[in-house]
């Protein structure tokens, strides 16, 4: 063969060759180096936590993440798990991620003593919170926590609350009128009503006057941009299968969170509609407090105390800034994790809307299964006579009291939380439990980068902790000394509840919830009995809006139908 005959390659060529090669070996550096870092933090947690029994992987790829999404009684495995392993317990995750199960009330005691210092938000709770509320509360830890909280809890003071009682009877009282007027116009002396639809107005309409001077007109029936967009939320239930992967799958890799899916663009709406209000209360509230130039009229609603601390002789100032954070959700502090917190409006209206409506829904339905609790509740307010004020809905109707506590202990709004471990800590426990390896231990160590869970459902329904009738709704519990037992005694959170959870984030609107929840429910009950639609055997499930809530099998949407009468 003539060489002269074999082509050369054109100097293009060579460096095209050359720069691939170059590229591929670039990467596949890159690759090693991830995967080092990877396998030297694995074994670095590896020998900094104590390897714990727990129950076997299920999934492959999930784990058993996929078996505690689609339960209808996740608190009901976590307890089960407990049970055959210990107080505490790994769980395998998606993709290899494993997490620690803590159901020892010591053990939880000690967690939340550190919560945002030591035990912070994962990254997937970050980017879920970022978008549906905004870099406000949620965001914020430790210093940075504790100064805005600081600074808002007068807003939530016994005072304050004290004096926006007749707003909570305001709503209930726009809701009996509607139900009094559609009984009358029945001529089976009743009205089958979704009550779930009504609470969720309610506590629309409270929210938006109490926390910032703004009347949503829910009751009304107007239907503001708000209203829609939650509405929404309770009538797309059915995840497809490929948003149950994806939403798995988000764990390990958070990003997934910003792919367009149905539920992400209704969150985006959602913050949206919510900034687009919030800009509008903002003008007003400052164009109010300049023409009360003296300034010396008390703030009643949230917002109201947020325009007065950019005075400069509010006790504990906030710039403007963060005012406009609280408000909006958007401002950004250094360093990362220094975020402005606390009742920003997204937060606020996200948590006063959904929690409060879920917990009286659930109220409304236990009553109708229990209608003996219903009378004795009824005939306690109708011995009281008049509406209760502040003071005696927190003293003088104790069997209220426990009825409210009762929902709040079995139906707790969110029934989990998870944290990271954002330093290496030693938890002890009230009660050995069995590592891996079979030894016994009274302390677990936790490398930085442990996934915790605190199953708070699980924990509020213990048999172990709550006694054999843990499962029961029985408000005579709350009534007795020997109600509560020993062991429930040792939870260290509200009312020896996690529902409010505890700590440095302790929920600093419980007083909030649970005076709007016994004012709406000891209006409703005093003038109306409550039947489930279909009988007592009504069976109710759980659907999902922007957090769980229940609904009548076979009903579209988040639908509760009740029959409800007049109480003659």
């Amino acid at each position: 063969m003539n060489i002269s005959t074999i082509p050369l390659p054109s100097p293009l060529s060579l460096w095209t060759t050359v720069r691939s090669v170059g590229t591929f070996n670039v990467a596949c550096s890159f690759a090693a180096l991830w995967a080092f870092v990877k396998l030297s933090r694995a074994f670095r947690w590896r020998l900094k936590t104590t390897q714990l029994r727990g129950p076997p992987r299920t999934s492959f790829i999930y784990g058993v993440s996929h078996d505690l999404a689609s339960s209808q009684d996740s608190a009901e495995m976590y307890e089960r798990w407990a049970t055959e392993y210990g107080v505490a317990y790994m769980i395998p995750g998606v993709l290899g991620q494993t997490r620690i199960v803590l159901s020892d009330p010591k053990a939880i005691a000690h967690f939340y003593a550190r919560e945002t210092w030591t035990y912070v938000l994962t990254p997937l709770a970050l980017v879920l919170m970022e978008a549906s509320m905004g870099r406000g509360l949620l965001w914020s830890q430790g210093e940075d926590h504790r100064r805005q909280r600081k600074a808002l809890t007068p807003a939530f003071s016994n005072a304050a609350i004290r004096k926006l009682t007749s707003v909570f009877y305001d709503s209930a009282y726009k809701a009996k009128g509607a139900w009094d007027t559609a009984i009358e116009s029945s001529k089976d002396g009743y009205a089958v009503i979704e009550v779930q639809n009504w609470m969720s107005h309610i506590s629309l309409d409270t929210i938006g006057i109490a926390g910032f001077s703004h009347d949503f007109g829910s009751l009304d029936g107007k239907r503001a941009s708000v209203t829609k967009v939650f509405d929404t939320f309770g009538n797309n239930q059915q995840a497809s299968t490929v948003n149950k992967v994806l939403r798995l799958l988000a764990s390990p890799f958070p990003i997934i969170t910003k792919m367009p899916t149905k539920r992400s663009n209704l969150m985006k709406k959602l913050s949206e509609t919510m900034e687009e209000i919030s800009n509008d209360l903002l003008v007003r509230s400052r164009r109010e407090k300049d023409v009360n130039m003296s300034g010396r009229d008390e703030e009643k609603s949230i917002i109201g105390l947020l325009i007065k601390s950019e005075g400069q002789d509010a006790e504990l100032r906030m710039s403007k800034e963060e005012v406009v954070a609280q408000v909006r959700g958007d401002y950004v502090s250094q360093p990362l994790f220094a975020k402005t917190d606390i009742l920003q409006m997204k937060t606020l209206l996200i948590a006063g809307y959904e929690t409060i409506s879920i917990s009286l829904t659930w109220a409304l339905i236990e009553l109708s299964r229990h209608p003996d609790v219903q009378t004795r509740l009824r005939e306690e307010l109708l011995v009281f006579g008049a509406d209760p004020t502040y003071d005696q809905l927190k003293a003088s109707l104790p069997y209220l009291d426990a009825v409210v506590h009762e929902i709040l202990r079995i139906h707790p709004p969110v029934g989990e939380f998870i944290r990271l471990a954002a330093a290496d800590d030693v938890i002890p426990l009230s009660e050995p439990v069995r590592t891996e390896s079979g030894k016994m231990t009274d302390s677990i160590s936790i490398g930085k980068g442990t996934f915790i869970t605190i199953p708070g459902a699980a924990i509020n329904r213990s048999s172990a902790i709550w006694g054999p009738d843990a499962k029961e709704f029985k408000p005579d519990r709350w009534l007795t000394e020997d109600g509560i037992t020993g062991k429930a005694k040792e939870v260290q959170g509200h009312r020896h509840l996690l529902t409010f959870v505890d700590g440095p984030r302790t929920c600093l609107g419980k007083d909030f919830a649970v005076t709007e929840f016994k004012t709406v429910l000891s209006v409703l009950v005093k003038n109306f009995v409550f039947e489930m639609r279909d009988g007592p055997d009504t069976q109710v499930e759980i659907a999902r809006g922007i957090f769980p809530r229940p609904r009548v099998v076979g009903e579209a949407g988040i639908g509760v139908p009740l029959r409800v009468r007049r109480y003659e």
